[in-house]
């Protein structure tokens, strides 16, 4: 295992359907998602790339580092996506023992990434937004994905 520990179950080749919420950012509906997460730099880093299609049309695209923080149960994330989002800094994470969390923040508010592993070869994705510093949550997208490969 490498100094990434409980973000390995996000390593392969995954395909996914997903159920998003209508937003600020746009309308709501169902989508399909590809993702690919590999470790880089040696072990210390996994990057994921992940594509999404609605109605069979190209849709949100996104690029994610992650990296293992100083503690083992600490983690941080940098996204880049297609709608512009542009890292200040690593999103903190932590794994709880059942599933592990990320909280981006910005200018345009706060989403909860929340990425639980289901059994060998599952997991679940949720993201939530804020945009009253975390005092109310909206949901965003919620999605279930299965390794192919």
């Amino acid at each position: 295992m490498t100094m990434l520990g409980a973000l390995e179950f996000l390593i392969g080749q995954w395909q996914g359907e997903e159920q998003i919420a209508t937003t600020r950012w746009g309308p709501g509906g169902p989508a399909m998602a590809t993702v690919d997460a590999r470790l880089e730099l040696g072990g210390k880093a996994i990057v994921l790339d992940y594509r999404e299609t609605r109605d069979g049309e190209p849709a949100l695209q996104a690029h994610a580092v992650m990296v293992a923080g100083p503690e083992h149960d600490q983690f941080g994330l940098y996204w880049f996506d297609s709608f512009g989002f542009i890292p200040a800094n690593a999103a903190p994470g932590h794994w709880d023992g059942q599933r592990l969390v990320f909280l981006r923040s910005s200018p345009r508010g706060q989403t909860r990434h929340i990425y639980v592993p289901e059994g060998d070869g599952l997991y679940r994705l949720t993201l939530e937004s804020s945009f009253d510093a975390g005092v109310h949550w909206e949901p965003v997208l919620t999605g279930s994905y299965r390794r192919v490969a």
